[in-house]
């Protein structure tokens, strides 16, 4: 780099906080909502937001609207030098007072690929936790843990979400969205995965560049195609048997899995995936990786076998 060369001053992510999404029938979004393990904080005709039982004030906002619409992610960012950073980005708004839940300072901007609106959030108040788990002691063939006369019961019911993990879309021009998430924010990838015939990139999962802070494997992905449109966004629950109440719960509720239940290759996570009645993809996960500054970044090769190691097979539509 020479001398005069100037370092762009990145906007530094703290963490995924929340996802907006637009219902035509909001009142099935919201049964379906409440089954699949949220809570209501407020509601009023037309928006719910919810919240898992971690410190997040809302984890999910749902609109009444004349579509099934995306409406973007938020993200806690550093400081409130990082939002009026942020202002410069395209369509970014002034920074404003949030009417979300928790409150706080707001910027939104439009990204200039594919125009899906992030929402970037400073000083929200935390909650506090709503519920705990015990961590599960197991008796495995050798060795027993578990001491006499000491049972695992479980409570059928939704599987609590405690907070989101990641959302993904499918972009239309992937390297261009490659350029201004890293290049504008404090994005790293985990992971580059690359087509056959082109050896070039077509997916990314990106992690928070936090320095030697563990973070999860990834918070946001994105992978290119013909049109734009959200893929998934995805909700921790406590460990597996949690999962698996859930997937009971909403299988005898006759709601329609999309995928799962499965191993994840990349980012190890135990995945569950739904559709809700708008037909958007909603993910239950536990088990996943932890990363940080010290992780190299791993590039494979796009396969079916990439993406589990048991579990149903993938689905024909999942990639589109």
């Amino acid at each position: 780099m020479s001398p005069s060369a100037v370092v762009k001053q990145k906007i530094n992510l703290r963490r995924i906080a929340h996802v907006y999404y637009t219902h035509k029938n909001l009142d099935a979004a919201h049964q379906f909502l409440l089954d699949f393990g949220f809570s209501v904080v407020t509601r009023t005709d037309d928006r719910i937001y919810y919240r898992g039982y971690g410190t997040e004030p809302f984890v999910y906002c749902a609109s009444k609207g004349t579509g099934d619409v995306f409406g973007g992610a938020g993200w806690v960012v550093d400081s409130m030098e990082d939002l009026e950073l942020a202002t410069s980005l395209p369509g970014a708004t002034p920074i404003h007072d949030s009417d979300a839940p928790g409150g706080g300072k707001r910027v939104t901007f439009y990204e200039p690929i594919d125009n899906c609106p992030f929402h970037l959030v400073y000083e929200q108040t935390p909650v506090e936790m709503t519920e705990t788990f015990p961590e599960l002691v197991y008796n495995f063939p050798t060795t027993k843990h578990r001491p006499v006369n000491k049972t695992q019961r479980f409570k059928k019911g939704p599987a609590p979400v405690h907070k989101i993990g990641h959302f993904g879309l499918c972009v239309t021009d992937y390297k261009k969205a490659y350029e201004f998430y890293t290049s504008n924010f404090n994005w790293k990838p985990t992971e580059l995965v690359y087509a056959p015939d082109t050896k070039e990139d077509i997916t990314t999962f990106l992690h928070l560049d936090r320095g030697q802070e563990w973070v999860d494997h990834h918070s946001f992905f994105f992978f290119e195609g013909p049109k734009f449109h959200v893929h998934h966004s995805s909700f921790e629950v406590f460990d597996f048997d949690i999962q698996m109440l859930g997937h009971t719960w909403l299988t005898e509720k006759k709601y329609e899995n999309c995928w799962g239940v499965g191993r994840h290759v990349m980012g190890s996570q135990i995945f569950d995936y739904w559709f809700d009645p708008s037909k958007f993809v909603l993910e239950h996960y536990v088990d996943g990786d932890l990363v940080n500054e010290d992780t190299p970044i791993n590039r494979t090769m796009a396969a079916p076998d990439n993406l589990h190691v048991w579990g149903p097979e993938v689905p024909e539509t999942f990639l589109q």
